[in-house]
C-alpha cells in the first residue's frame, strides 16, 4: 500500500463519546500529515443500537470540530457505499467465500442451548466462548440446514498456534488461538458482525492503517485471522491509550461528562477542545500546550503516541478554553458572546451595553456557559455580599467613604466613566484614603465581591440609581 489511507467508523447510537473524537482527529492527523486520504465510514449493521438522528449529529460535530473527511457520507468516493447497512450483498458475497474454502462453518445453535453452555463454562472457570458444537457437522448436511434453520455463519479458528499483532504503539502482542472465539460472522437476522463488515471494508476500502481505542486490540487477533482466511495483506495497526477519570478509571458517564455534545453546551470551543483531546495520548516532545489544528498536523506522528492511559482533567481542559477564549478576535468573541447572552436570556436589548458587560468579564471567563455567574452582578437587585466584601464592609472607614460617595452621587445627574472618576477623586480628598483602602470598599459595595469585572463598567452599565440603591444597602450590613 503506497498511499496512506485511514478510516473514523463509528456506529450510529447516539452521541460523539470524547474518545471517539479523538480517533478521528488522530486519524485526521495522521492522513494530513502524510498527505493521505481520511475515509468517514458508517458502522450501522446493527440496527437494534442504531439511533435516528445520530449520523446528522456526528457529521456536524466532525464539521464543528474541523474535521474534513475526503470520503464519506454526503461526499462519496471511489469505495462507497459508505454506510454498511448499504453494502450487505458485499459481506454475504465475501462469507460465501469463507464457506467454500472451509474457513468458515454454519452454526444452528439455540440461544438456549448457548445460555447452557457459557454458564457451565463459567462454573468450570473456563474461558467463554464457543465449544465448536456445529464445527464439524459435514459440510454437504450443513449446507442443505442451513436452507431451513435458523443459523449465523462462524469463523473457523485454528486450534493451535499464536495470532500476533505488530502493533505501531505497543509493539508485538501475542494471543493463543485456542483461546479466540469461533466469533460470528453473520448473524441470525442476515446482517454481519462489526468484525466481518470491518475487515472486508478495510480491505476494499485500501485502508493503510487502523487506528483505533484500545478496547479493539482483543479483537485484533480475530480480525487478523480474517485477513488471512481471505488471503489479504494485514494493514498496519495502532491502538490508542484508553481515556481515564482523575482516579485512573476508565472514563465513563457516571463519573462525569463524556460527550462532545456535553462540552459543547458547556460553550467549549472547538479548538480548544481538538487542542485538549490531542494531548490525550500524544505529545510533541517538549512542554508546548497550545497548539492550531494547523501546528497539531505539522507535528503529529504515531512514534509520540503513548501506550499509558491518559487521563481527562476537566479543570485542564477548562483552563486551555479561557486562555482561547482570551486568545480570539475581540469580534469573534463578542458574536459567540452574544449568542450565549440570548440562549441566557441576559440580552439587554441594548448591543453597546450587552458588549461592554462581554468585555467586562472576558478576563475571568472559561466556559461560555459561566454568563449567568459571571454577569449576575449586572443584573441584580439586591446584593448577597460574600465574606471578603462583608469584613471591608464592617470597617470603620469603609462606612466613611460609602457616606462621601452617596454625597458625590447626589450632586450629579447621570453616572459615566468621567463623571465616576471625578466622583471617586472627590472621595479619595473628603477622606484621605487611597488604593486598596478607597476601592476595595466600594467594590464590595457595589458588586458583593472585592473581585470581578472592570468597575468602571460595571457603573456606567448598571447606572446611578442601582449604584446609589447598593451603597445603600452596603451601609445597612
Amino acid at each position: 500500500m503506497t498511499e496512506i489511507r485511514v478510516r473514523f467508523a463509528p456506529s450510529p447510537t447516539g452521541y460523539v463519546h470524547v474518545g471517539s473524537l479523538r480517533t478521528a482527529l488522530y486519524n485526521f492527523l495522521f492522513a494530513r500529515h502524510n498527505k493521505g486520504k481520511f475515509v468517514l465510514r458508517i458502522e450501522d449493521t446493527d440496527r437494534s443500537r442504531y439511533v435516528p438522528g445520530a449520523v446528522e449529529n456526528l457529521l456536524e460535530t466532525l464539521k464543528w470540530a474541523g474535521l474534513d473527511y475526503d470520503e464519506g457520507p454526503e461526499k462519496g468516493g471511489p469505495y462507497g457505499p459508505y454506510f454498511q447497512s448499504e453494502r450487505l450483498e458485499i459481506y454475504n458475497e465475501h462469507v460465501r467465500q469463507l464457506l467454500e474454502n472451509d474457513a468458515a462453518y454454519p452454526c444452528f445453535c439455540s440461544e438456549d442451548r448457548l445460555t447452557a453452555m457459557r454458564e457451565e463454562q463459567a462454573k468450570k472457570n473456563l474461558p467463554i466462548m464457543y465449544d465448536g458444537h456445529c464445527r464439524n457437522i459435514p459440510r454437504e448436511e450443513a449446507l442443505a440446514r442451513m436452507k431451513n434453520e435458523p443459523h449465523v455463519i462462524r469463523l473457523k479458528v485454528p486450534r493451535e498456534g499464536m495470532t500476533i499483532v505488530d502493533d505501531l504503539i505497543r509493539g508485538k502482542v501475542s494471543f493463543e488461538n485456542a483461546v479466540i472465539d469461533d466469533q460470528v460472522l453473520i448473524k441470525s437476522d442476515g446482517y454481519p458482525t462489526y468484525h466481518l463488515a470491518n475487515v472486508v471494508d478495510d480491505h476494499l476500502m485500501k485502508i493503510s492503517h487502523v487506528i483505533r481505542g484500545e478496547e479493539w486490540l482483543p479483537s485484533t487477533p480475530k480480525h487478523i485471522l480474517l485477513y488471512q482466511a481471505f488471503g489479504w495483506e494485514l494493514p498496519n495497526f495502532a491502538h490508542l491509550p484508553l481515556l481515564l477519570n482523575p482516579d485512573r478509571s476508565k472514563l465513563s458517564k457516571r463519573q462525569g461528562d463524556v460527550a462532545v455534545e456535553d462540552y459543547r453546551e458547556k460553550g467549549i470551543l472547538a479548538p480548544a477542545l481538538v487542542n485538549f483531546v490531542a494531548l490525550l495520548g500524544w505529545n510533541k516532545g517538549d512542554d508546548q500546550e497550545i497548539f492550531s489544528l494547523h501546528e497539531l498536523i505539522e507535528h503529529f506522528s504515531l512514534e509520540r503516541v503513548n501506550k499509558a492511559g491518559a487521563v481527562f482533567d476537566v479543570k485542564k481542559l477548562e483552563w486551555m478554553n479561557g486562555h482561547y477564549i482570551r486568545s480570539m478576535a475581540e469580534e469573534e468573541y463578542l458574536k459567540i458572546g452574544e449568542q450565549w447572552l440570548r440562549k441566557f436570556e441576559l440580552d439587554t436589548g441594548d448591543r453597546q451595553k450587552n458588549q461592554l458587560i462581554l468585555k467586562a468579564i472576558r478576563q475571568g471567563l472559561t466556559r461560555f456557559d459561566q454568563l449567568p455567574e459571571k454577569t449576575a452582578v449586572f443584573f441584580k437587585d439586591q446584593l448577597q455580599f460574600d465574606a471578603e466584601a462583608l469584613e471591608w464592609l464592617q470597617k470603620t472607614e469603609s462606612k466613611e467613604i460609602l457616606k462621601k460617595l452617596l454625597e458625590a452621587l447626589s450632586e450629579i445627574d447621570e453616572l459615566s466613566v468621567e463623571t465616576f472618576g471625578q466622583i471617586i477623586k472627590q472621595v479619595q480628598k473628603n477622606t484621605g484614603q487611597k488604593g486598596k483602602n478607597l476601592w476595595m470598599p466600594i467594590r464590595a459595595a457595589i458588586t458583593g465581591e472585592t473581585h470581578g469585572p472592570d468597575l468602571t463598567i460595571v457603573l456606567s452599565v448598571i447606572g446611578k440609581q442601582k449604584v446609589e440603591h447598593f451603597v445603600r444597602q452596603a451601609l445597612a450590613v
